[in-house]
């Protein structure tokens, strides 16, 4: 089921990673046309099938979690088991037939199998290699595993996530998802597809080595340069934006809304949305730096001021007056919004064996071509006979293969 006309339909993928950052990143190569070939274990197959419930109704029973879902469509799945010779060899050729392998093994694993970026790079030049660990290749804790959770507190985000240490339950806190590893799955593919140009011009592949801990420890972004540049520690600062104001959530009468502004224009929009344009001439709250300095004050004010009326009367006034506002959705709420529907961010795929299956479609759109995924997650090494085929492998030679529990 390729689609030809996405942008990345002549490349193929070799994916021996599990979980979520190289699924993720594999994923995201797949909705955009690559042939991604999923490498996993046989019998249980990638983790994550396991991690529910909620699991995929089908008519034989429960199938896949949802987090295996969530990671693996436009894939095809093969199953090989890497401890036996035959398996590795495999591997070798399917690398040789490949523009990029991904793999997320513990350091040195894959040299023992000789299947590292140095031996495949022999058997394939061109070869974009990459390998997304914890902590990286080097290092005193490249040895060690890691998950996102694990990431987040080391890499500072939980320091800065969470309501303040003086407020109730001013604790840290994780983010609601898996943002590491999510974000280290963007990075993979961005790190790839740059070095499948720069092979444009070598004729070389590359290897990319990427540790989630780096991935966090960038993701502080304006937080670490406020340290950096202050010598100040951030502080947990709840929904308040450290360094623009008035950005926060507001109670209204029958829920919490965000308030966004952005600039001291806005903010005299805001002043005359409320009924009391002079605190946009207020010495205390005329520009960013001063509200920021003077926002418990200015925070006060406008929290006496929203709890009066409803989210829907304040989303009008305001956005009549074009100050950036919003309620907080829950995630059904999410896909009722009229913009997230027209946007086709909900799709169903496919599925060999609930006939279709949910997704969250690709953001990415495109002009000149077709970006949208075609095939659904696939089960646990659906497509293994296919592959080994096209890799010249004989019907009787894949059924010897699958009674030596190689395949």
């Amino acid at each position: 089921m390729p689609n030809p006309s996405a942008p990345l339909s002549h490349i193929r993928v070799l994916d021996l990673s599990r979980v979520l950052a190289g699924p993720w990143a594999s994923q995201l190569l797949a909705d955009l046309g690559a042939d991604v070939i999923k490498v996993e274990r046989p019998g249980n197959g990638d983790d994550t099938r396991a991690w529910g419930p909620p699991f995929l109704e089908t008519p034989s029973g429960p199938g896949d979690a949802g987090y295996y879902l969530t990671a693996n469509r436009g894939k095809r799945s093969i199953t090989l088991d890497l401890d036996k010779s035959e398996a590795q060899d495999l591997v070798r050729r399917l690398a040789a037939q490949s523009d990029v392998v991904l793999e997320n093994f513990k350091v040195g694993t894959l040299a023992r199998f000789g299947l590292d970026y140095p031996s495949l790079s022999r058997v394939n030049p061109r070869l974009v290699y990459c390998s997304i660990t914890g902590f990286g290749q080097s290092g005193p804790r490249a040895a060690a595993p890691a998950y996102d959770f694990l990431i987040q507190a080391m890499g500072g985000l939980m320091s800065i996530t969470g309501e303040p240490a003086e407020e109730p339950g001013g604790t840290p806190q994780k983010v609601g998802v898996p943002i590491v590893d999510l974000v280290t799955g963007v990075y993979a593919a961005v790190g790839a597809l740059a070095a499948i140009a720069q092979r444009e011009r070598t004729g070389r592949g590359d290897h990319i080595d990427l540790g989630m801990l780096d991935v966090q420890v960038s993701l502080l972004a304006n937080q670490a340069m406020n340290y950096l540049m202050s010598g100040r520690t951030p502080q947990r600062t709840g929904t308040a934006h450290p360094n623009i104001q008035p950005q926060r959530v507001f109670a209204c009468q029958d829920g919490d809304m965000v308030l966004v502004v952005g600039n001291d224009g806005q903010f005299a929009r805001l002043c005359a949305a409320i009924g009391q344009p002079g605190l946009a001439a207020d010495a205390r709250y005329a520009t960013n730096g001063a509200r920021v300095r003077n926002q418990a004050s200015l925070t006060a004010l406008l929290t006496a001021v929203f709890v009066r009326e409803t989210r829907a009367h304040w989303e009008a006034v305001l956005g009549t007056a074009g100050v950036p506002c919003g309620p907080i959705n829950s995630v059904p709420e999410v896909f009722a919004e009229a913009q997230v529907r027209h946007r086709g961010m909900l799709r169903h795929l496919p599925h060999a064996l609930a006939g279709e299956v949910p997704q969250v479609a690709s953001p990415l759109r495109f002009t000149e071509s077709d970006g949208i995924a075609r095939r659904g997650p696939p089960l646990i090494g659906e497509h293994t006979d296919e592959v080994l085929q096209e890799l010249g492998e004989t019907p009787e030679r894949i059924a010897r293969l699958r009674a030596a529990h190689i395949i």
